[in-house]
């Protein structure tokens, strides 16, 4: 047998190097296909139905890229479900293996009953760049750790505090004012509101970005006035590239330019002002920049000095507190403006709990009123039902396993998930499930949220994540939407919108956003 072996090794020297490359690609796949075969045999479960573009799921990768330019893409992979007939598949995305799922069980075992069989796969060398070492980017004991850290810092005393929003929303009144009642895109102006009220909470200073117009307006700020001013874009420039970067799988490393490398230093440069602050200050500068109130990042410099530390993990909450809470509002106020009469329903339950215009009474506004608004509540939870922030999501299975449905000819046997597939798994088809949520389920109807059947939905919603990494922020966020709701709404009586085109297109990278704004009049 030696003798046989030398004479191979011998002959394949032999070979020229295209072939050998040949010869090592196929012994290679050879060996994987026996290594995966064996193992889904051993799993007792079946294969879910594969569903793929011929060419290694590049074409896919390209398709995806395109709808997303266009505004498109929550629709386009919704629509493959529905095409195919299937809630759980298999496909190749840019040449490696990946199962797609919108089943509420799957997702259900993806997040939860089997956490530790799933992870984030190569997210934090994806993320790493921009994101750093933060709990949006970690797995095992890295991300238990940061979020042992993080969960004190989003107490109900915290998330509660919603009197320092009213500066912030008198100045978002103040720009809504000055288009006179005549139409105007409100969602740049909520993204606006977001970062100023998201950098108050964790730097302790306002980027003041809805006041950056107003020539009467003077910043006390010692930051670069370029970086300050800048920020903002360039958080939204670096998220564009960290999408890019997550859909090409691992060959992320092709997405980067001068841009992408200027935009994050900007970003990093913002942030470590503020980390550089709080670790210089006195105790009697801290009490004085904290202004007496809660502070996340001094809070946070009370368990760890380690300024990258720091900026890593008030980067990861920037990104949750901005756009989800910005694309929640500008979702919510859309749909409100296409349907005057919710809008009034829900404006004479807040008129009736807080008052309105020269009456409203802002102390009444708290964390503990605003979630008595039972119709206030049905509003948020149906444009988080249409409207998730992140639409889809993956995770990576670190071991051969299985998901609990999906297989055989009535699609409700195990499915066999062997170890390194990428399992993406999309919100918003499965909010928008018409076994779930009926025949309207494309329909903007808060009042379905008072209706028997949604006490049944389990994981047939899931706007914040799910199981042990569930949204720490996600009481931050519904207060903060609530109480700019409420405000909005005690000070304008009318509401109209300017858009033509339904469903809107939506802008899609690590988070969703309307794709062409929020076209509306407030009066």
């Amino acid at each position: 047998m030696l003798i046989g072996v030398t004479f191979l090794v011998q002959e394949i020297k032999s070979l020229p190097w295209w072939a050998i490359v040949v010869v090592a690609f196929t012994v290679w796949q050879a060996a994987s296909y026996a290594r995966w075969y064996v193992a889904y045999k051993r799993s007792g479960a079946t294969l879910a139905p594969y569903r793929g573009d011929g060419f290694l799921g590049f074409l896919l990768v390209k398709n995806v890229l395109k709808k997303r330019n266009e505004g498109l893409m929550p629709e386009f992979m919704t629509s493959r479900f529905v095409d195919m007939g299937f809630d759980t598949v298999r496909l190749r995305i840019a040449g490696f293996n990946v199962m797609t799922t919108r089943d509420p069980e799957n997702i259900k075992a993806i997040l939860a009953t089997q956490f530790n069989d799933f992870a984030l796969g190569i997210r934090h060398k994806q993320f790493k760049v921009v994101l750093g070492e933060g709990i949006f980017t970690l797995d095992g004991s890295g991300w238990k750790h940061s979020r042992a850290m993080l969960r004190p810092q989003f107490a109900r005393e915290q998330v509660g505090h919603v009197r320092s929003l009213e500066p912030h929303v008198q100045a978002l009144i103040k720009c809504i004012r000055l288009a006179k009642g005549q139409e105007f895109d409100i969602q740049p102006l909520m993204f606006k509101l977001t970062i100023d009220s998201g950098t108050e909470f964790l730097f302790g200073e306002s980027c003041e970005s809805l006041r950056e117009d107003d020539p009467s307006f003077v910043s006390s700020s010692a930051i670069d006035p370029a970086i300050k001013r800048g920020f903002p874009q360039a958080f939204n420039i670096s998220q564009n590239y960290l999408f890019t970067r997550a859909s090409l799988q691992s060959f992320y490393f092709l997405i980067t330019s001068l841009e992408f490398r200027k935009v994050n230093k900007t970003v990093h440069a913002f942030t470590d002002y503020y980390v550089n602050k709080a670790l210089n200050a006195t105790p009697e500068e801290e009490e004085k920049l904290s202004k007496g109130g809660y502070v996340f990042l001094y809070e946070l410099a009370k368990q760890t000095r380690d300024p990258k530390v720091l900026r890593d993990q008030c980067l990861n909450i920037l990104l949750a507190a901005r756009d989800t809470t910005a694309g929640l509002l500008s979702f919510t106020m859309f749909e409100l403006a296409r349907n005057p009469e919710i809008f009034q329903r829900l404006r004479e339950e807040i008129v009736a709990n807080f008052g309105e215009g020269e009456d409203a009474n802002l102390d009444d506004i708290t964390f503990e009123s605003l979630k008595k608004c039972e119709y206030l509540k049905w509003v948020l939870n149906e444009a988080l039902r249409l409207y998730p922030s992140v639409p889809q999501n993956f995770r990576v299975a670190t071991k051969d396993t299985t998901l609990p449905r999906g297989g055989g000819v009535d699609h409700q046997l195990p499915v066999f998930v062997p170890k390194g597939t990428t399992v993406t798994y999309t919100i918003y088809a499965t909010h928008r499930h018409q076994e779930i949520y009926g025949k309207d389920a494309e329909e903007y109807r808060p009042s379905r949220w008072g209706e028997e059947k949604v006490k049944k939905l389990g994981w047939g919603f899931l706007p914040f994540n799910g199981g042990p990494r569930i949204c720490l922020g996600q009481q931050f966020a519904l207060t903060e939407t609530s109480y700019v709701i409420v405000r909005l709404l005690q000070t304008f009586s009318e509401i109209e919108s300017f858009e033509t085109e339904y469903p809107p297109r939506k802008m899609t990278h690590l988070t969703m956003s309307l794709f062409d704004g929020a076209k509306i009049s407030l009066k």
